[in-house]
């Protein structure tokens, strides 16, 4: 089983109370592609870059099994490339740069090899380029997509057009409250699911994550207590990685699996901000991955006696 994914691949440059990177990797696709190889291969990338990009990272990505068919590479060009400092506490951040470069005209095309993909994580972007992507594919068994608050400004009726077509909506509590006018996020989660999708992952950053479907089923999951948090960057789409790697792994859908893949996909965002850009992705073995998915079991499971109250 493969999957596959579409969304930035990028150079960002980040301050935070921890430190300055660089001209980092980093981008919504690269975070997916990254996490969800943990899980699943190949990953089909889709996405676009200029020739700046360094052919470094690009083998990288071959080695842990990215396919990189469906990545454009435009001569002449700089990839997109985002700069943002983050407050003390890390809860917020200001975006100091963004430039578009060569996403002001990117059109995916999607290689004939990838268009039986079942699973399908559509990463942030316009809504426009999220259905052009939909509509190359031939049968998917389980689209998932992100989305952002800039889109919903901007790009509403577009985003109320694609968002039928998926079968779950992977956003975070702000956006979920714009999307739906509600602050409750029970009601909003009804609200959304409304529009389309049969499922909704709401992620509330150290506050865990929520996961909702349409016959009023709900879960929820906490984020792991860390010693230290560095970089929150890529962390959303971390966990979509996780998320949507797990789904395609076990080629289950069922509710009870898709509780797994929130754990599964938390643990994945948990490493991803113990350092800068993709450099803690890099590292995970098997072993790192299951010792922290037994550290979120350990944190959420307790015995109640069958008498407690009486």
């Amino acid at each position: 089983m493969s999957l596959l994914t579409i969304g930035t691949v990028a150079f960002d440059d980040i301050k935070t109370p921890h430190g300055h990177a660089e001209r980092a990797i980093g981008g919504a696709a690269t975070y997916i592609g990254f996490s969800a190889a943990n899980f699943v291969k190949p990953i089909q990338l889709v996405s676009v870059i200029g020739n700046d990009f360094p052919e470094s990272v690009l083998q990288q990505m071959k080695d842990r099994g990215i396919n990189l068919d469906g990545l454009q590479v435009m001569k002449d060009q700089k990839s997109f490339f985002w700069a943002g400092e983050y407050s003390e506490d890390l809860n917020s951040r200001e975006t100091l740069t963004t430039e578009l470069n060569v996403l002001e005209n990117f059109d995916p095309v999607l290689p004939e090899n990838y268009k039986n993909t079942q699973y399908v994580m559509l990463g942030n972007l316009s809504p426009q380029v999220q259905s052009r992507v939909i509509d190359q594919l031939k049968a998917p068994k389980f689209v998932a997509m992100d989305t952002m608050n800039f889109w919903m400004d901007i790009a509403w009726d577009d985003l109320m057009e694609v968002i039928p077509r998926v079968d779950a909506l992977v956003i975070n509590d702000e956006e979920a409250r714009q999307m739906s006018g509600e602050h409750a996020l029970a009601v909003a989660a009804q609200k959304i699911m409304d529009l389309g999708p049969s499922y909704l992952v709401i992620k509330k950053g150290e506050n865990g994550a929520l996961l909702f479907h349409k016959d009023e089923q709900m879960f929820f999951a906490p984020a792991l207590p860390l010693a230290q948090v560095v970089d929150p960057t890529g962390a959303g789409d971390t966990f979509a990685g996780g998320f949507m790697g797990y789904l395609a792994r076990t080629d289950d859908i069922s509710f009870e699996n898709m509780k797994r893949a929130v754990i599964y996909g938390s643990a994945m965002a948990s490493f991803c901000v113990e350092d800068f850009s993709i450099r803690k992705l890099e590292q995970i073995t098997a072993e790192d991955l299951n010792q922290r998915v037994q550290q979120f079991i350990d944190l959420v499971h307790f015995d109640v006696p069958q008498k407690a109250i009486s």
